[in-house]
């Protein structure tokens, strides 16, 4: 399927493969999804000819599945670890079946206690159990032995981190989409034939139609050599703020930008780079609303969900899809003068590159969109870096922005729930914290529920003359009842005497309590589970704890001792018919 989700045409019939692996056995060819080919010589790895081949084999056939250099490249660095270790025992194997136990064990104390070290291993092991020679016996065994998941090394941002952030982002963005905004009402003025022939407004419109049309205001090259702004007082200076930023947004003013697009969409960095240009259409029902369509590209879902589209909706000034406008309009002219340089290019993320010579000749990143003209799409991670730099952050906002937005909002971003819970909910050390509040709220509700479920009066060998006698138990003092009556004592009803603290049972109380016990019991059968829960549970439950404190044989003599004055008092009980 195309990105669009038209179906792909199928290749000539005479159309074939060429293997990953090239003839000479040591030369593997990745081809990402842009077409292009990047080769990986294991002949340069330290370790002896056969054991070069028997690895460049395991990752021709791993490589089948991979559409990024970017994964080949981790892959073949963490390759290149494991040769070096090789190479630097003792006696180096010459090839995958001379790796011995011990060796194993070695390679897993090395890395086994860092996250970086984590990842290498899981590397390796994926590789080498694709061989057959690993398909079985103590070598295999040590090969698969488990080690500790790797801790996250990004956390979520505390609130004042995060607004720290967002506000630099907020401050730099802004900026700049209200000077694109106000040259370009003057750039439309002028197509239109609005300004004065000759006035300021129109010579500055004049500049600014060849710089929309061009991507850089008129220049003149001076006998040294060196470019000149024409036009220098008019425009104000020769910055690129005064000149092409005029209708450009610059490479740091695009991480402004999809910073806080990450701060609102929990977005990765790498969806950037590919992001068409989203599409719109009026909200149903909603004159003053648009919703925009954006395509989202993660290679990671795995072939065949690579693409999914989020629905954002721009109702007003604090709704997600305001940014959606704003960046659109931000970048209308990089869109607009793109589209010109090189027809069917329809990305977002576009913004001007400082030097557009130099840039586009050290461009050597295959997994990113090539420069177009003065353009450039998309975010390179030194761009992420130079922004942190730039503001003093300590860091790449990029990973701890997505993983803040991920726990705040609490749903899978362009991931499985598993992968939710696992990587970004529960190792997060601010989502643990916020939670205590709620295992405390929650383990304060388990211990009323247990208490409503317990006998917390008293057991007694007999009656105590002073205690006032009740149906369910006797009574040591009405006046301190949890459940107090308006004109005084106690408001409780009979079947509430077992859950006070002031009740004494002696065994004269345990015929008709294990009576009233069975009859219970009984109405679960009759009584819809709703409306037996909700008016017997408990009290069932504590008769429960009773028996189990008064003992299951004796309370099982009690019930037959049981006489008609018992089963007319609790006859009565159930139906709700005795009152204190």
């Amino acid at each position: 399927m195309s990105r669009r989700g038209h179906r792909a045409a199928l290749p000539p019939a005479e159309h074939r493969t060429e293997p990953p692996l090239g003839p000479d056995g040591l030369v593997v060819t990745v081809i990402n999804k842009a077409g292009l080919a990047r080769e990986f010589d294991f002949a340069e790895l330290p370790v002896p000819d056969r054991l070069q081949r028997s690895l460049a084999r395991l990752f021709a056939a791993q490589s089948r599945a991979w559409t990024s250099h970017e994964t080949a490249k981790t892959c073949w660095s963490r390759v290149t670890v494991f040769a070096t270790f090789l190479s630097e025992l003792e006696n180096t194997p010459q090839d995958l079946d001379e790796v011995t136990v011990a060796i194993l064990k070695r390679w897993r104390t090395r890395h086994v206690s860092t996250t970086t070290g984590k990842a290498v291993l899981s590397t390796i092991r994926l590789l080498l159990r694709q061989d057959p020679r690993f398909t079985g016996g103590p070598v295999t065994e040590e090969l698969l032995r488990r080690f500790p998941a790797a801790k996250p090394s990004k956390q979520s941002y505390e609130d004042d981190e995060r607004k720290r952030v967002v506000l630099a982002a907020q401050r730099q963005f802004r900026a700049a989409w209200l000077r694109i905004g106000e040259n370009t009402r003057l750039l439309r003025a002028w197509q239109a034939g609005e300004l004065g022939e000759g006035s300021r407004d129109w010579r500055l419109g004049e500049v600014l139609d060849h710089l929309a049309r061009t991507g850089d205001v008129p220049r003149s090259i001076l006998p040294s050599g060196q470019p000149h702004v024409d036009h220098r007082s008019l425009l104000g200076g020769a910055s690129p703020e005064k000149t092409w930023g005029r209708l450009f947004l610059s490479r740091m003013e695009l991480t402004a930008l999809a910073v806080l697009l990450t701060d609102r969409f929990a977005w990765n960095l790498k969806v950037y780079d590919r992001m068409p240009t989203p599409t719109a259409a009026p909200s149903v029902g909603e004159k003053a609303s648009i919703t925009y369509q954006v395509q989202v590209e993660k290679h990671r879902a795995g072939r065949g969900r690579w693409f999914s589209t989020e629905n954002i909706t721009d109702s007003g000034a604090d709704s997600p899809g305001r940014l959606i406008t704003q960046a659109l309009e931000a970048t209308e002219h990089g869109r607009a003068l793109a589209a010109r340089l090189a027809p069917d290019t329809d990305l977002l993320m576009v913004s001007r590159l400082y030097a557009p010579s130099r840039v586009a000749h050290r461009h050597q990143d295959t997994e990113r969109p090539r420069p177009v003209g003065p353009l450039s799409f998309g975010i390179a991670y030194n761009d992420a870096q130079r922004w942190q730099e730039a503001h003093d952050l300590g860091g790449s906002p990029f990973q701890r922005a997505r993983r803040t937005t991920v726990t705040r909002e609490g749903r899978p971003r362009q991931h499985t729930q598993d992968t939710n819970e696992r990587v970004y909910v529960l190792p997060d050390t601010r989502v643990q914290r916020d939670s205590r509040s709620v295992f405390a709220d929650g383990a304060m509700e388990a211990l009323e529920q247990a208490r409503a479920a317990v006998f917390p009066g008293h057991l007694a060998d007999a009656p105590n003359p002073v205690h006032v006698q009740t149906v369910t138990a006797d009574c040591e003092d009405e006046k301190t009842s949890p459940w107090p009556a308006s004109g005084g004592g106690c408001g409780a009803d009979f079947m509430l005497c077992l859950a006070c603290k002031n009740a004494y049972v002696h065994p004269g109380h345990h015929p008709r309590l294990a009576l009233l016990h069975q009859q219970l019991e009984s109405l679960r059968s009759v009584l819809e589970d709703g409306v037996w829960n909700e008016q017997w549970q408990d009290h069932l439950l504590r008769l429960e704890d009773l028996r189990d404190k008064v003992g299951a044989a004796a309370w099982d003599a009690a019930l037959a001792r049981a006489g008609s004055d018992d089963h007319t008092l609790v006859r009565l009980l159930v139906k709700g018919d005795l009152t204190p």
